[in-house]
């Protein structure tokens, strides 16, 4: 843990002041629960101003959503607690599921809705008469929090996303340069490893976390966010791209078939590149260069000629995109929208597309329903006066650590950080807040522990802790206009908290948990599906939609790696390979109705086999498979006239390289001549 610097102290006391603010003010409104403002504060408050202001609009409206529903539940259920208990649990469990589905910061608005109407209706089940007046002040509670901690957010030295976004940029560009340098320069071999690449693609993956704040950075860099969203799919798409132009240099360096001319091409390219020019001149004379060298296929063509063409095509591919990158990269840092045409071009579902996994979604509703009857169970059985802590806990330790492949060691943390705020909740109650007769006094007694807290919120790993001591302090204290302390009712509701936490983390680990090696291994094994559904003229329609998912899912895949054993990570050898034969399957299946019928029969063989093998755990395509492809490329190597002809052939080197990158070359039996399409 490093040191605070003063951005860490300007957070943390911003904090402690928007805080102390809701606390007064819901003090001078008269609030039955003041303590929910300070609370909100907490659970609200971001370091970045953009990142603040996104969650409060989440959070408002989320909070309305579950205030709404626990009016609609506990007035028509109070009577029938079984059926009240199952209500809610149900009503949290879907929330927490379709939550989980959307990966961007507005799912908070699902989640929250789901939680609070546990926070609000089981401590109201005992009075279902007041449950609107109920829900209504521990709406102005929460709302009020939301707002304090946006308004002093915005207004004192608000800290913009958008330098933090540009330093992250800058670091991954020169990664990436760093990487097409090597390839370019035919260095590559040792240093272009799998773990370079799967780094690449988990830091542009990152970029996800600051989008939505940057939407909301009231800088002026909030007109820059469609070029940030273009420029993380490019960033992704120079993976596949990248990688099939080593790929075939390594190709052809192997057998001795580079010409002089292109080593020249690939030269000038890597100068172009650490030039860092953005000149449009410059790019046209490097597309120039490499049309000056693209071969003319025809009879008599070998494999190495089909495979420089593939080359080519790749190069061209990657000046596109290049230059598109760095054009996006400056509307990024100076705050512009994009206005000029760009030479990449993208659906708009490629853009925005994600990994969605229903699986694991359903695995963390059914922990929350699980917990949630568990706790409803020995409240009700018991007869707990301040059971509904319980519930009303798990409920939300379910829901705050759900996105992780563990939640049960962070669920557990939560619980400590509670014991932790409830010990010094305890000593503020019964030797401090006596002594504090005024809310002056108040607010000097509680700034040490609130501004700790604010200070290690400021550290990824301590600030869900720092976030539970001062959200659980706060409320175990249950400040009011005047002093109450009463220690049974302390140590019951204390209790009744960590109670709740302990038996969600314990039916999250029977019911939910799984390892990172396991959701490594699952997230690849959906990646195949995806191929063969795409082989199975299923599912996407565009081979940059594919590469969108599975580039998402292997980004995904890439900071998990670490838990895998050496011996055991075989099956990670490519993953990148695997997009690049996504993407020649999804045009090869959208373009073979151009194709001769041999050449379309030879083609939809194919695509049957790759469905096959896709369907399988195989570790590796069966040789037959390879039998398969050389067919059809024969079969296409026909018609040459016909540049449908050229970019299917082009698209079954590529799945030919992808898939058998150390088989023999290809034979060909007939002479060809085509033109490239996309094909990686």
């Amino acid at each position: 843990m490093n040191l605070p610097g003063w951005q860490d102290w300007s957070f943390a006391i911003k904090t402690y002041t928007a805080a102390m603010l809701a606390l007064y003010l819901a003090l001078w409104i008269d609030l039955p629960r003041p303590y929910w403002a300070l609370g909100t504060v907490y659970i609200t408050s971001q370091v970045l101003a953009g990142a603040t202001r996104s969650k409060a609009l989440y959070r408002v409206l989320g909070t309305l959503l579950g205030a709404t529903v626990t009016v609609i539940l506990v007035p028509n259920l109070a009577n029938a607690p079984e059926l009240l208990t199952l209500a809610i649990a149900f009503w949290v469990a879907l929330c927490l599921y379709v939550s989980l589905l959307d990966r961007t910061p507005s799912s908070y608005l699902m989640m929250l809705g789901g939680y609070t109407a546990a926070l609000i209706g089981f401590p109201a089940v005992g009075e279902p008469g007041s449950m609107f007046d109920t829900a209504v002040a521990r709406a102005e509670e929460i709302l009020l929090g939301i707002l304090c901690a946006s308004l002093v957010s915005t207004l004192v030295l608000p800290r913009s996303v958008a330098p933090l976004i540009a330093g992250r940029l800058d670091l991954w560009l020169r990664d990436a340069r760093g990487w097409v340098a090597d390839v370019l320069g035919r260095t590559g071999g040792a240093r272009d490893t799998q773990a370079r690449r799967l780094r690449l693609a988990s830091d542009a993956l990152a970029f996800d976390a600051l989008a939505t704040p940057l939407r909301y950075d009231m800088t002026g860099g909030e007109r820059s966010a469609a070029a940030m969203a273009t420029l993380r799919q490019h960033m992704l798409m120079v993976l596949p791209i990248v990688s099939a132009i080593a790929d075939r240099i390594a190709t052809l360096d192997q057998a001795g078939a580079l010409p002089a001319r292109i080593r020249g091409v690939l030269d000038e390219m890597a100068a172009w590149i650490a030039s860092g020019t953005t000149d449009p001149d410059a790019a046209g004379r490097m597309r120039s260069a490499v049309d000056a060298v693209d071969p003319r296929l025809g009879q008599g063509s070998r494999w190495s000629d089909v495979v420089l063409a593939s080359l080519v095509a790749r190069l061209r591919d990657f000046i596109d995109l290049r230059q598109d990158a760095r054009l996006l990269q400056r509307h990024v840092v100076d705050g512009t929208p994009v206005t000029e045409d760009l030479a990449f071009q993208y659906t708009a579902k490629a853009r925005s597309i994600r990994h969605r996994d229903h699986g694991m979604a359903l695995l963390s509703a059914v922990g929350v329903f699980l917990s949630i009857l568990l706790c409803c169970a020995i409240w009700i059985a018991t007869g707990w006066p301040d059971g509904s802590g319980a519930p009303m806990m798990a409920a939300v330790a379910c829901c705050f650590f759900a996105v992780q492949d563990d939640p049960a060691p962070s669920i557990v943390g939560f619980a400590n950080s509670a014991i932790v705020g409830g010990v010094v909740a305890g000593l503020y109650l019964f030797a401090v807040l006596p002594r504090a007769t005024s809310f002056e006094m108040l607010a000097l007694a509680l700034a040490p522990a609130l501004i700790l807290c604010g200070l290690c919120m400021t550290q990824p790993r301590t600030a869900p802790i720092a976030m539970g001591a001062a959200v659980n302090g706060s409320a175990m204290i249950a400040l009011q206009g005047s002093y109450t302390g009463d220690f049974a009712a302390f140590t019951n509701a204390s209790v009744a908290v960590i109670t709740g936490m302990w038996i969600a983390a314990v039916v999250t680990r029977l019911v939910r948990s799984v390892g990172a090696d396991w959701t490594a291994r699952r997230l690849r094994f959906v990646n195949r599906r995806s191929l063969a559904d795409a082989a199975e003229r299923r599912g996407a329609e565009n081979g940059l939609e594919l590469a969108a998912i599975m580039l998402d899912r292997v980004g995904l895949i890439a900071p998990r790696l670490a838990a895998l054993p050496p011996e055991d990570a075989e099956w990670t050898a490519d993953l990148v390979a695997e997009v690049r034969v996504g993407i020649n399957v999804v045009e090869l299946r959208r373009d073979r109705r151009r194709l001769s019928r041999e050449a379309r029969t030879g083609v939809e063989r194919l695509l049957a086999a790759l469905a096959e093998y896709f369907r399988t755990r195989a570790a590796h395509p069966p040789i037959a498979l390879l039998a398969t492809i050389d067919a059809a490329m024969d079969a296409t190597a026909t018609h040459l006239q016909q540049a449908s002809h050229r970019a299917a052939l082009l698209g079954l080197v590529g799945i030919r390289r992808g898939l058998f990158p150390d088989a023999s070359p290809w034979q060909p039996s007939l002479s060809i001549t085509m033109r490239p399409g996309l094909a990686a």
